[in-house]
């Protein structure tokens, strides 16, 4: 089997188990919307989750995406397996030290943190309190989900991407269960939520081990500080949270501001961060981490031809997939915000909110999955720091158009510069991939890309003509506009395909090659 089928068969079975994942995640924010609505309660816990949940991009997913993996990879490729277990061993307890140390930093200045990421609440004590509250609560849900990106890590330099993708769905199991047995037998309901991400966070970990063990990995602690894969993961991993950083100061810039608008705001930007995450999970971090191990094997072995045509596959296919799905936000968005969310507390003027921010975020999807091939390129290489150098720039684009627009656009204005900002990022990284590259198969990619966007424009405005009508004023109706949904994505995807066809698409007809193939074999 080639590497590309590889890539697609490991992407595709990372999709689906992303897929589960977020439709549980979205089944937990419909019970969060349904039991505290837009409101000044719901706003603490999505500022206290901001807290762990930037620093799990930065100590868990983030470095294990751009430091572990590869560094793992030339190990078991030029090393042998049992010094990558060896390997292994010892960044598990350097994770347990390191971030066991922050987290304990964390509870203790939990305080002084939430002043930084949120000084509007300051004006309001007992919002300020119970937002402090959450976040010690939810400060272990760090080290669990560092040591389950290790465990994940491991296992998908061994291609084996199922399991570990799979293992975000048990945390919003748990998250979900928690909340239904304790919201309404505790005297903060909202704490209930943040329980349920820490102990979600330790059965996300859990939850991977015996395939992890079956593998003949071990969690004995190994204290050699001294190896030279830890040194080199190290140098890898400064550069790579650096850039994790500035991606999530974006983030971190947009609750600030929104702090000080109208209540609700930063919930409505949660929302329809979440919603953006979708696509960018199914497909942009499936693909991402798909990719990775193989462009890492070849730059190992010096196959840098294999590199640039993986590559150029990874980031057409993963256009392919995303631009339509980004579309169909962009057109769908009231309609998908009313039925996921919009009962109990969430009313309609919630969902308007909430579709705005989702309109401009939205516009930024295909630069934000974009990226994630892009950096797999740099780290594959082993350069983490040109990717920062160029989130930087993007950070710098954030903030400006964040200042610009809040005035005029409010919340809304704080998503559109998101969006620009990841457009810029990808456009610099694309540019200097090419640079360090030589060819990347730009024309390809970009003639490929110029089919989608117009097939995907089509599709897009054809589904918002059907799909008006007042019902999406109004609360309920769940069946009718479930139906009304369905019925329209459904005819969404066959006009999408059948212009993909006419227009001579090759991932279409890869995809197509691919499935009949295999059921052949079937």
């Amino acid at each position: 089997m080639d590497e590309k089928r590889n890539i697609t068969k490991a992407a595709g079975l990372m999709s689906a188990a992303t897929f589960i994942s977020r439709i549980l995640g979205y089944v937990k924010d419909m019970i969060l919307a349904v039991l505290f609505g837009a409101t000044g309660l719901s706003d603490t816990f999505f500022v206290a989750f901001r807290i762990p949940n930037l620093l799990r991009e930065l100590f868990a997913e983030g470095s294990m995406s751009s430091a572990f993996i590869p560094v793992l990879t030339e190990y078991q490729t030029k090393h042998g397996a049992e010094e990558a277990k060896r390997l292994v061993r010892t960044t598990f307890t350097a994770i347990l030290i390191i971030v066991g140390a922050i987290c304990i930093a964390g509870i203790i200045f939990a305080p002084a943190i939430v002043t930084a990421i949120a000084p509007g609440f300051l004006k309001t004590p007992g919002k300020f309190s119970l937002t402090v509250m959450l976040t010690r609560t939810m400060f272990p849900f760090l080290l669990f989900v560092s040591l389950a990106a290790l465990v994940m890590g491991a296992l998908n330099t061994r291609r084996i991407f199922f399991v570990p993708a799979l293992a975000p769905a048990i945390l919003n199991i748990v998250t979900i269960a928690v909340v239904l047995l304790l919201a309404y037998r505790i005297e903060q309901p909202i704490a209930a939520v943040a329980i349920g991400v820490a102990l979600g966070g330790f059965v996300q970990f859990a939850f991977q081990l015996p395939s992890f063990f079956r593998n003949g990995y071990s969690l004995k602690p190994e204290y050699g500080f001294s190896h030279p894969g830890l040194k080199k993961m190290s140098l890898l991993v400064l550069p790579a949270t650096m850039g994790m950083a500035v991606t999530q100061i974006n983030i971190f810039i947009s609750t600030i501001l929104a702090s000080y608008l109208q209540e609700g705001s930063i919930t409505y930007l949660y929302y329809s961060m979440r919603l953006i995450q979708f696509p960018v999970g199914i497909f942009g971090v499936a693909m991402g981490m798909a990719v990775l191990p193989a462009l890492s094997s070849h730059a190992a072995k010096g196959e840098i031809d294999n590199l640039r045509s993986d590559f150029s596959f990874a980031l057409r296919m993963l256009f392919f997939m995303t631009v339509p799905a980004m579309a169909r936000l962009i057109a769908l968005r009231g309609p998908i915000v009313n039925i996921l969310f919009q009962r109990g507390r969430f009313e309609y003027a919630a969902t308007l909110g909430t579709a705005d921010a989702l309109l401009f975020y939205s516009f930024g999807i295909w630069a934000i999955v974009g990226v994630r091939i892009v950096t797999a390129g740099f780290y594959s290489m082993q350069d983490t720091k040109t990717p920062v150098k160029i989130a930087v720039i993007a950070m710098i684009t954030n903030i400006a158009l964040s200042l610009v627009l809040l005035g005029p656009m409010k919340h809304s204005g704080l998503a559109l510069a998101n969006a620009a900002a990841a457009s810029v990022n990808f456009c610099v990284l694309f540019f200097m991939l090419r640079k360090k590259l030589g060819s990347i198969d730009g024309r390809k990619i970009a003639g490929s890309f110029m089919k989608i966007s117009a097939a995907s424009a089509v599709t897009g405005l054809m589904g918002w003509s059907i799909i008006r009508g007042d019902m999406w004023t109004q609360s309920g109706m769940i069946a009718e506009k479930a139906g009304a949904l369905a019925g329209v994505t459904a005819l969404y995807l066959t006009v999408y395909f059948l212009i993909m066809h006419l227009l001579g698409s090759e991932e279409l007809k890869y995809l197509v090659r691919m499935y009949r193939e295999r059921k052949k074999k079937g």
